[in-house]
């Protein structure tokens, strides 16, 4: 049985995807033409509120502006206190209010008016005074907040989100924007990284062990122990052949008694996967992942160039 705490949490949650669900009933041709609009403009996308929905304001802003529409942030409240500058002649102006009433609001869309800019309304009450001098209308109107009270801004913040996301979708398919056109916007952090980091960017500043086929395993230890990375390949006249791990070591300890006079040949793993240089390193890792493996040999086309390690990737913080 649900406590009670539980229960006012589900209730706030049944609360809000009603609403979300109520979007798909308001995305009209309103939306359709905002899209449009925005898509074919020469200028920027401005979008101001006041209160809760000028956070909401900031989030869908910088959404656009990660997925290819040139978006700025303009409070409401700041705009009639000198931050109009920012408006250009071709930018379009997006303000968000659940009431469309608010007095900073309706100060500002006449001076937005009066320089013939683009207004697009996402509110809450189509019979409000934005939403009735606006060019267009992005209905996000809810039947009721998740506050008991219906008063804190919840189902009417969620559905202002989920709308400014269902515009960037929408923009950022027109564009055609691609995971390369992503990783443009997201050079920093794990997310880029695991669009554009390449296998070369990480391997290239190891050590590069190689033994021969017939190399004792003494030097073959001597090997994986300076060059750090817990394996070493085997190459026959310049050719990988193998790959010889920490793993393979221990194996090789448990199987025989004596090893004194046994080569690199004998305890390699032959035929071992590889990956290209150039080759993204999330696949590096998927390949690792997939094999139960902590170390790929690096392939140069058909050359051995080296090995990549699980904590090289780990490091740059891509899991």
């Amino acid at each position: 049985m649900k406590t009670k705490i539980q229960q006012t949490a589900i209730e706030a949650i049944k609360l809000e995807y009603e609403a979300i669900k109520n979007l798909i009933n308001l995305v009209d041709d309103d939306f359709e033409k905002a899209v449009s609009r925005i898509y074919s403009g020469e200028g920027r996308v401005i979008i101001t509120g006041i209160g809760k929905s000028a956070i909401i304001a900031q989030k869908i802003v910088a959404t656009l502006n990660s997925t290819g529409t040139p978006s700025i942030f303009m409070h409401a409240a700041d705009a009639i206190h000198g931050d109009l500058g920012i408006i250009r002649k071709d930018d379009i102006i997006i303000a968000i209010s659940k009431s469309g009433e608010s007095p900073e609001i309706k100060v500002l869309v006449p001076l937005i008016r009066i320089r013939k800019n683009i207004l697009i309304a996402m509110v809450g009450n189509r019979e409000s005074y934005l939403a009735k001098h606006s060019d267009l209308i992005l209905d996000t109107t809810v039947d009721k907040e998740a506050c008991p009270n219906n008063l804190a801004p919840t189902s009417s913040t969620t559905a202002q989100m989920v709308m400014g996301d269902a515009l960037a979708v929408c923009l950022l398919e027109q564009r055609g924007f691609t995971t390369a056109d992503f990783a443009k916007f997201h050079p920093g952090g794990a997310l880029g990284k695991r669009i554009y980091l390449r296998v070369d960017d990480l391997f290239s500043s190891n050590q590069v062990p190689c033994v021969e086929l017939n190399e004792s395993m003494k030097n073959v230890i001597i090997e994986i122990s300076t060059k750090r990375l817990g394996a070493t390949a085997v190459l026959d006249e310049g050719k990988l052949v193998g790959i010889v791990t920490d793993g393979d070591l221990r194996r090789m300890l448990e199987k025989y008694e004596d090893y004194s006079k046994l080569k690199a040949g004998d305890v390699m793993t032959s035929d071992p996967q590889t990956i290209d240089k150039d080759d993204l390193i999330v696949n590096a890792l998927s390949l690792m992942r997939s094999s139960n493996i902590t170390q790929l040999p690096v392939m140069d086309r058909e050359k051995y160039a080296g090995v990549i390690h699980l904590h090289d990737i780990l490091n740059e913080g891509i899991y």
